[in-house]
């Protein structure tokens, strides 16, 4: 095969596309399969189911509650009610009867001599209460679905860094392949070489120590060898854990990322810090606290200035001994609860949510300037990242240009065995950092999107 032709391939196969590449439906797909089964994201997604809950019990106020409250007493000893009321109304009503000459009144009424504690003494009773007017109800309902919009917002960041990860696990994944890739082909091209210089020691026409040195930088390719296959299982097993997956599984190569690098040419640094600003949910998760804050202050306020109203009742028996005859009654209730005075308590409390309020919004803009500086270092490392492939483009063509002379001069007896492991261990040096330069584009271009938050 000519010098051209080997050249025109290498370009084909070497230089990225300098466009926006079309999604990889590969990565697209375990990007999905991660989304659903990463272990981090299913903890926020039961923090979210949590915070849920909280909402069901904050609307759960806003119902009357019934309870059933049966209790039955038992008691003995303690002290005693004693009235004399039998030796003070006995002799009087004695007296009455004698003057009126019939018996018209009592004459044995007992003495009282009663426990305090009441034994054998039953209330069975069904009691119910209404929150009528209670601002607490009502603001602590609502701070509660403020804290689930932020726990929603708090679950997409956790999602477009999970993206991210993914991505960029995914493309560490491949470039390792790239690399054995290198690899194996330098070190097939030495192991012909060291064949080569079997031949010319075999013919007299170089001394063995050509064989040798051949035979030394195979064995230096093994070792490298080594090293990237032991940097393609660890970044196997990386990604796999993303997806919680077993860490051995097969990961399917998409072989159109390997030649093309995605971009972001036409979009202005401007427009995407405008756009990183709408999409980050860092943002909505804030926005959600600070309204949470607001609520907190209405709160706080209503409860210090409206009073509440509630209504209640009970209903049941009441009496010694499980008869239930002459034992029923009902009780009715109407209230009103207001603090007039705690010490100033309410007051401090009002100003402190005051004081969080104010804290979100300096944090909001705090982190909407973060949000700016992080598209403007993303925009600026992935321009960086490009110039770096498009050095490292032509570097690879001259080093295949070198390797191919110094090849066949080689072959003919017109060059040294260390100019040709010279231009065979720069065309090396070039290939791989041709691959890490693209992947590094890849990579820096997820940064981007995950900093400007598009999917």
């Amino acid at each position: 095969m000519s010098l051209k032709t080997n050249t025109l391939l290498w370009l084909i196969t070497a230089v990225p596309i300098l466009s926006i590449a079309q999604p990889s439906p590969i990565l697209n797909t375990y990007i999905q399969e991660g989304l659903q089964s990463n272990l981090a994201l299913k903890q926020e997604s039961l923090e979210l189911s949590r915070v849920t809950e909280s909402l069901n019990q904050a609307k759960a106020l806003f119902y009357p509650k019934v309870a059933f409250n049966p209790t039955y007493s038992l008691a003995a000893g303690g002290r005693r009610l004693q009235f004399p009321v039998g030796d003070m109304l006995n002799p009087v009503y004695a007296t009455l009867n004698q003057i009126t000459g019939a018996e018209r009144f009592p004459t044995n009424i007992p003495n009282v001599n009663e426990l305090l504690a009441p034994n054998n003494f039953h209330d069975t009773k069904l009691s119910v209460q209404y929150a009528v007017f209670n601002t607490d109800i009502h603001y602590n309902y609502l701070i509660q679905k403020d804290l689930i919009s932020g726990q929603e917002a708090r679950k997409r960041v956790v999602e477009n860094e999970l993206r991210y990860t993914i991505a960029s696990a995914y493309y560490q994944y491949l470039q390792t392949l790239d690399a054995i890739r290198i690899y194996e082909n330098s070190r097939n091209v030495l192991r012909e070489l060291t064949r080569l210089n079997e031949k010319l020691v075999t013919n007299n026409v170089a001394t063995k120590d050509v064989v040798t040195a051949a035979r030394y930088e195979v064995s230096k390719l093994d070792q490298q060898m080594a090293v990237a296959e032991k940097n393609r299982e660890s970044a196997k097993a990386y990604f796999n854990f993303l997806l919680n997956r077993e860490l051995t599984a097969d990961i399917l190569v998409d072989t159109t990322l390997s030649r093309t690098a995605a971009l972001a040419d036409g979009f202005p640094v401007a427009d995407l810090q405008q756009t990183a600003v709408r999409n980050r949910q860092e943002l909505v998760q804030l926005s959600s606290s600070l309204r949470a804050a607001q609520n907190a202050v209405k709160l706080n306020t209503a409860s210090a200035r409206i009073p509440n109203i509630y209504i209640g009742g009970n209903t049941g028996f009441q009496g010694f001994g499980y008869t239930f005859r002459n034992q029923a009654y009902v009780v009715g209730q109407i209230g009103l609860q207001w603090d007039l005075f705690r010490g100033y308590e309410k007051r401090s409390k009002i100003q402190q949510a005051k004081i969080q309020t104010d804290l979100l919004q300096t944090k909001i803009s705090e982190v909407q300037k973060q949000i700016q500086l992080q598209v403007v270092q993303a925009y600026y490392d992935l321009d960086a990242a490009k110039e770096s492939l498009s050095a490292t483009q032509s570097s690879v063509v001259n080093a295949e240009q070198t390797f191919r002379l110094i090849d066949s001069k080689y072959r003919n007896g017109q060059a040294l065995l260390v100019e040709y492991l010279k231009a065979q261990n720069d065309r090396l040096t070039s290939q791989l950092q041709q691959s890490l330069s693209r992947y590094d584009v890849l990579v820096k271009k997820a940064a981007l999107d995950r900093v400007t938050a598009i999917q």
